[in-house]
């Protein structure tokens, strides 16, 4: 059976953070894509993902490797035990860890065995996903590739925010111009 993640202890200000971001069911963007595709290739695998755990799925904001897959639910999802702690998560075989052993996506499609996630932590300790990488093979990653990996998520968060406040100018100049008209 599953063992589903327990939310965090601060789960309503991680879905208040979340939600303030304005980022869940919107396009894709290239710059996401570049980072996942960046974990990939440092990882040598060939899945990675920028995840976003809300109160009842995992979202892809940017997917390399699960084409026609946007989110998968909350119970399945290895980033939701990734987000209990500020470290990198790795699991080196999927079927052999308790916690994911009868998970369907182990034991079905896409057969994931290898998960490392790092958690997208916020200023003030929300962790919001991950920037996770999968293989359907057991591996390790390198301490160069965990290094990497957890320094790319602190890149999509650095972005997640940057994005908040784009969207926050834009807004604001919008209603200055509405405003003179």
């Amino acid at each position: 059976m599953t063992q589903p993640a327990a939310p965090p202890a601060n789960e309503a200000d991680r879905q208040a953070c979340l939600s303030a971001l304005d980022v869940l069911d919107t396009a894709p963007e290239p710059v996401f894509e570049q980072i996942t595709q960046l974990a990939a290739e440092i990882c040598g695998v060939p899945i990675a993902l920028v995840s976003l755990v809300d109160a009842h799925r995992q979202w892809f904001k940017s997917n390399v490797g699960l084409a026609g897959v946007s989110e998968t639910h909350r119970d399945l999802a290895f980033c939701a035990h990734a987000i209990l702690s500020n470290e990198l998560m790795e699991v080196v075989d999927a079927a052999l860890d308790p916690r994911f052993a009868a998970n369907p996506l182990v034991t079905d499609g896409p057969r994931i065995r290898f998960y490392a996630g790092a958690p997208l932590t916020m200023p003030r300790g929300e962790r919001l996903g991950t920037l996770c990488v999968i293989d359907t093979v057991p591996r390790q990653l390198t301490p160069m590739q965990r290094t990497s990996l957890a320094g790319l998520a602190r890149i999509v968060t650095t972005t997640l925010l940057e994005r908040k406040q784009r969207l926050a100018l834009t807004n604001e100049l919008a209603q200055t111009e509405a405003s003179y008209q």
